[in-house]
């Protein structure tokens, strides 16, 4: 379930890469690496 949750997170945080492109504020870039982050720890740790 864990691998789940980090796949979900990861590709949630992989589009919102797509938002940088024109990026909206400082917020969202934040959010969007910190979902990549907590996902690929979920996903490939443990």
């Amino acid at each position: 379930m864990k691998r789940l949750c980090g796949l979900m997170l990861f590709c949630i945080g992989i589009g919102m890469t797509w938002v940088l492109i024109l990026p909206k504020s400082f917020l969202l870039v934040v959010i969007a690496v910190g979902l990549m982050i907590i996902g690929y720890n979920l996903f490939c740790c443990r």
